[in-house]
Formats: structure tokens, C-alpha cells, sequence
């Protein structure tokens, strides 16, 4: 019944506007912080490599994260140094300006859980728990943004000269 409400209700579309522009200013500008402030990730890459996450018996949780770490993200840390602060900053418009807003949810929280397996806590359960509210509305999330426009636009171009499945009994 919440589901259904969160994905239908114009009062819902409402509140989700203000948690996609709360979220969607927050990524923003951490993207734009790190865009013009010489943005560097090998430190805190190395940092996470050398400390990793480990559980109250002091082993390592999630070491499989910190091979992909050491042995993909560090050795290529100048597209990291692209991907993080203009993915953030993609993310933050998609959410602020309702276009593709459920991508843009889904990315966000792509982002929140590579840097929780990394062991940043901060602000990131609550910008997961406000991400997966703005996913699960899908559509609705960005009825009062782009996507009133945007989304029906791309189902039209993509579906357009395809013929409909048909179901069978």
C-alpha cells in the first residue's frame, strides 16, 4: 500500500521533490567542491587500502573490495579522478532538475555504497535511506521535474516502430 502511494500520489510526488533536491544539492556540491578544488583520490584510496574496514574479531570485512582497490582503482586513479567528482555532480543535476531521476538514484547509490565498503560512514546511511525512497517511487520521484517530459519523450523514441508483445495464455 505505501509502494503504491509512493509511486502514484501527487502529495507524495510533493515530498519526494524536496528529498530529490535536499540529495541532489548534497551531491552536487561535492562533485563541484572536488571539480574546482583539485581533486585527488589516490590519498584517500591509499588511506582505505591501509586501514580497511575490519569487524570487532580485527579482521578485514571486506577485502575483496580492497583488492578491487588496490588492484584496479589505485593503479587507475586518474579515472577515478574523473568518474568521482563528475559522476557526483551528474548525479546532483539528475536529482535537482528531476531528469532521469531514478538513474540518477540508482548512481547515487552505487556511490554511497562504494564509499561505505570503504569504511566512510558520514551522512551516507541517510543518503542511502533517501535514495532507495527515491528509487522505489521510480517515475513519481521526478513528476514535478524533467522526467514529466524527458521520460515519456525517451518511451516514445525507443518505442516507437516496435511492434507490442503480445501476451499468450
Amino acid at each position: 500500500m505505501f509502494a503504491r502511494w509512493l509511486r502514484e500520489n501527487k502529495i507524495a510526488a510533493g515530498i519526494l521533490t524536496v528529498l530529490r533536491l535536499y540529495l541532489g544539492y548534497s551531491w552536487f556540491t561535492a562533485g563541484f567542491h572536488k571539480l574546482t578544488g583539485g581533486f585527488d583520490a589516490a590519498g584517500f584510496l591509499k588511506g582505505v587500502t591501509a586501514n580497511p574496514v575490519k569487524g570487532p574479531d580485527g579482521a578485514v570485512v571486506y577485502g575483496w573490495y580492497v583488492e578491487f582497490l588496490k588492484g584496479f582503482a589505485l593503479p587507475n586513479v586518474d579515472i577515478f579522478n574523473f568518474i568521482v567528482p563528475w559522476g557526483e555532480v551528474l548525479v546532483g543535476l539528475g536529482l535537482m532538475l528531476g531528469c532521469l531521476t531514478t538513474a540518477a538514484a540508482f548512481f547515487a547509490l552505487v556511490m554511497n555504497f562504494a564509499f561505505f565498503l570503504a569504511g566512510t560512514v558520514s551522512h551516507i546511511p541517510t543518503d542511502i535511506f533517501l535514495g532507495v525512497i527515491i528509487l522505489a517511487a521510480g517515475y513519481n520521484a521526478g513528476h514535478f521535474g524533467l522526467d514529466r517530459w524527458v521520460v515519456p519523450f525517451f518511451r516514445k523514441a525507443v518505442i516507437k516502430g516496435k511492434e507490442p508483445i503480445k501476451q499468450t495464455a
